[in-house]
């Protein structure tokens, strides 16, 4: 009984002194962290057709890098090169209603979007394959490509940040913010999932 004591007695030395550093790894702050955001339009029976008005939900989820000290767009985030849009896995864009995005249709379903920065036009990445690391991107399996509106922020955003905004009973405004850029592009619901009643 002795014996064993005085062998175990190193180990539990060993996990005394191991267990703060492993506390402390455990308290680090994650560099990107996860978030979603998400818009919803409710269908409500429009008065002269009977049939029901566009509704549904619009759902992002992504990486939110920050800047820490670093230059962004066309440092870190490069210029003329697709871009991740985000951190970590790729990001996804899930859509139950039909969407005009900019100028294009954009059928209900689940995407990834990329991006293709520019200091004068970024362009907009609706991809078909889901569930893939943010690095890996297959230009074949683009749905579009969208031009997206450009302007400069009074203040700099610290942590990437995606807004889906409602403009109206059908339509909104996607937001990408970074650093002291905002790209964003207009969407208007064109059919929902529900079944028109007769």
């Amino acid at each position: 009984m002795k014996r064993t004591t005085i062998l175990l007695r190193p180990i539990f030395v060993a996990l005394a002194l191991a267990w703060p550093a492993v506390e402390a790894a455990s308290q680090q702050p994650i560099l990107s962290p996860r978030d979603s955001v998400q818009v919803r339009f409710n269908g409500k029976p429009a008065r002269q057709s009977g049939f029901p008005a566009a509704g549904g939900r619009i759902f992002v989820d992504y990486g939110r890098p920050s800047m820490r000290g670093r230059v962004i767009m066309g440092g870190l985030v490069p210029y003329n090169k697709w871009w991740r849009t985000g951190a970590n896995e790729a990001t996804s864009f899930i859509t139950d209603v039909d969407l005009r995005l900019g100028d294009t249709l954009v059928p209900k379903g689940a995407y990834t979007l990329y991006t293709m920065p520019s200091p004068k036009q970024w362009k907009l990445m609706v991809n078909r394959q889901t569930g893939q690391w943010g690095t890996v991107y297959d230009p074949s399996l683009d749905l579009v490509r969208i031009p997206m509106n450009q302007r400069t922020l009074r203040s700099p955003v610290e942590r990437f940040t995606i807004v889906l905004e409602k403009t109206g009973t059908r339509s909104g405004v996607l937001r990408l913010r970074w650093e002291t850029t905002e790209v964003y592009v207009p969407f208007t619901i064109i059919s929902n999932t529900t079944t028109p009643q007769r």
